[in-house]
């Protein structure tokens, strides 16, 4: 059996962003079964912080466009406001469920930092879902039914896991939180034999 492997994360991160181009190839290279979890980060915007967590963000989307530019460059435009991510999340479950969870997500993160898909209008979503060869009605009608509960039982799967920002991968417990860390995750599952 696959070791299991949590990633948590949320469309709103650019460094879970940057974690998930990594993500994709972890089991092909590890004997390892690389769950996807959507956690809710809960944002506070300019005003509700302090000028130096304004500072940090603004450094942050620095940071991700360095990393970004070291493979190659692509966009990674910070947002202009801050977005509830539910429909984008719970079309995430959907996506799983309906089998085109990687498609998805890489559209929704491009799209979402080139600033060309607004992540809390399920309007858009509907759209990228029905682009993508899927149904648009089926992803609404599970946007106002059970994709709240299954969005709702990731968040609180992930506060039992301690999750306090993403991206978080979690094996066998242990915690490596950040695009940076995928090699120390790496470097772990190598420890524990799984490297194929």
């Amino acid at each position: 059996m696959p070791e299991p492997l949590k990633l948590y994360f949320d469309y709103k991160s650019p460094f879970a962003y940057l974690a998930s181009q990594l993500a994709w190839d972890l089991p092909k290279r590890f004997d390892v079964s690389l769950r996807w979890i959507p956690y809710l980060l809960r944002l506070k915007g300019p005003g509700q912080r302090s000028i130096y967590s304004d500072w940090k963000a603004q450094y942050s989307y620095a940071d991700a466009r360095r990393f970004a530019n070291q493979r190659g460059g692509f966009k990674i435009m910070g947002p202009r406001k801050i977005y509830d991510s539910t429909p984008a999340l719970v079309g995430a479950l959907f996506a799983q469920r309906e089998g085109f969870f990687r498609p998805y997500t890489e559209e929704v993160y491009r799209r979402f930092f080139e600033r060309r898909l607004e992540i809390d209008r399920p309007e858009e979503i509907a759209a990228l879902v029905a682009e993508l060869g899927n149904s648009a009605a089926g992803y609404t009608r599970y946007l106002a039914g059970e994709g709240a509960a299954a969005l709702e039982a990731a968040v609180t799967e992930g506060h039992a896991d301690h999750v306090f920002g993403v991206p978080l991968f979690i094996v066998r417990g242990e915690q490596f939180w950040g695009n940076d860390r995928v090699a120390l995750l790496e470097q772990r599952l190598t420890e524990y034999g799984l490297k194929l």
